[in-house]
């Protein structure tokens, strides 16, 4: 199993945690040491499981919108999209539990015109206000078909670190990886409102291969 590159801090800093806590159990507790090991190691276990980084075969798209994250389609909406597009749009929104992959990829193929990263609350990612008042970045994509799509990644409760690596200029290519979340978050993407939605509300998705939208060319 191949470990995503932010993986780094976190697995050492729980390396040296496991080493150290299991090391005082066996001497302080002796036989009964294992009280504590044993939950410690599922845990530990679980930041490896975490930070993930599965094989998928990833396809062109043109027209298709492709699941950013893996996790639950928690809402289809028309919004208000105020920083980038200033208008309409449908808002669809994923949530990722701390048990989902969690790389980041692009919905939608084309150019990257916009990014910015956004200071902000750590409300729970299923909040609605949670996509403008989180911690969140926004990055916008001028697709093939000549439409604008805006995706923000959102920290929530547990999330507390974002990270994005696209500028400005740069190709996206749908499916393909742009950043990374840590542990449970939401995924927001703005599409135009004659785009043909495809995902229904508490649909699982998988990031890089499920089909969610199709926008017209």
């Amino acid at each position: 199993m191949k470990l995503h590159k932010e993986s780094k801090g976190t697995i050492t800093v729980a390396t040296i945690l496991f080493i150290i806590i299991s090391v005082l159990a066996i001497y302080f507790l002796k036989m009964w040491s294992l009280l504590i090991i044993m939950p410690l190691l599922i845990v530990y276990s679980l930041v490896f499981w975490f930070f993930r980084v599965p094989d998928r075969d990833i396809l062109e798209h043109r027209e298709n919108v492709i699941a950013p994250v893996d996790g639950k389609v928690v809402m289809i909406k028309e919004v208000e999209e105020t920083e980038f597009i200033k208008g309409k749009a449908i808002q669809v929104s994923i949530f990722m539990s701390p048990l989902n992959v969690h790389i980041c990829r692009y919905p939608v193929s084309g150019k990257v015109i916009y990014k910015k990263y956004h200071p902000g609350k750590y409300l729970v990612a299923w909040h609605e206000k949670s996509s403008t008042e989180n911690e969140r970045t926004t990055v916008a994509v001028e697709t093939p078909t000549n439409h604008q799509v805006v995706f923000r990644q959102i920290a929530g409760y547990v999330a507390r670190r974002i990270v994005f690596y696209c500028n400005e200029g740069d190709q996206a290519k749908a499916g393909h990886e742009f950043g990374f979340i840590k542990f449970g978050s939401r995924m927001d993407v703005f599409l135009p409102l004659d785009t043909e939605i495809i995902c229904k509300i508490g649909d699982i998705t998988k990031g890089g291969l499920d089909v969610i939208a199709r926008m017209k060319d």
